[in-house]
């Protein structure tokens, strides 16, 4: 069984220009976020998977610096983009993880992939992690029924392709009780979530190291304060996210169908 993380990344964010290329101590979040995922266990591979469209291209030049795969696929459609990349790479199963949630712990992501190998699942995701710390494991056999079936095009936001549609086996990893903090925000999508990021490498970012989920919910419990930097923006994403859901996932069949 081969296995691997993939990164989920383009320029194209509104919101926040640019944003995987934005620094935090004089290094670009994007590889930030490569030094992190490098240190998960269980992978064999780490794939940047961004689009061919022309601004992508540095994104590019970021994973060949920084020594992990690239690839290059559709613009808007991420669950195409994903198995192409699987396909590529021969791979079975992928840890997904977006470029714009640079908190990731390691140890979870090694924990998903155990866990698929124990259960073979189609879909494994967790369950009151931080806001953007929560990767999603997928078998590619499921990811490959999906494309063939879904009508969309546009799959920014595609976990209920897997979790509510009734075809497929899902399982949700228990985490453990230090990190259930659902209620706290760690991606990275507004200029407040910019602030809130630097704020945690202020008080934890020492070169060369990487600090663990554990570090940053610990320093945030004793410092209530800067959990608020974010908060005002949670209700404007959600509604986001809402509307970039596919319309009740019209096209999948049911589990009787």
């Amino acid at each position: 069984m081969k296995s691997a993380i993939f990164i989920t990344v383009r320029m194209k964010s509104t919101r926040l220009p640019g944003k995987a290329l934005l620094e935090i101590k004089e290094k670009p979040v994007i590889e930030h976020l490569i030094d992190r995922l490098k240190l998960a266990k269980s992978p064999d591979l780490i794939v940047l998977c961004t689009s061919t469209h022309p601004d992508d291209a540095v994104l590019a030049d970021v994973a060949h610096n920084n020594g992990i795969e690239c690839f290059r696929g559709s613009e808007d459609d991420k669950l195409d983009r994903y198995l192409n990349a699987a396909q590529r790479y021969g791979v079975d199963f992928i840890v997904v993880t977006e470029g714009d949630n640079i908190f990731y712990e390691p140890e979870i992501i090694g924990g998903i992939i155990e866990l698929y190998l124990r259960t073979k699942v189609d879909y494994i995701s967790c369950l009151e992690l931080p806001l953007g710390t929560a990767p999603h494991g997928i078998k590619v056999e499921a990811l490959e029924k999906v494309c063939q079936i879904k009508s969309e095009t546009d799959t920014e936001v595609w976990g209920g392709y897997f979790t509510d549609s009734g075809l497929f086996k899902v399982e949700y990893m228990q985490v453990p009780a230090e990190l259930r903090h659902p209620e706290i925000r760690m991606t990275l999508d507004y200029p407040e979530d910019y602030e809130f990021s630097k704020a945690i490498f202020d008080r934890l970012y020492s070169p060369g190291e990487v600090f663990s989920l554990r570090d940053i919910i610990s320093m945030l419990i004793s410092n209530p304060e800067l959990i608020d930097i974010n908060r005002n923006v949670q209700e404007a994403y959600m509604e986001h996210l809402k509307k970039s859901a596919p319309v009740k996932f019209k096209n999948i069949p049911s589990a009787s169908s």
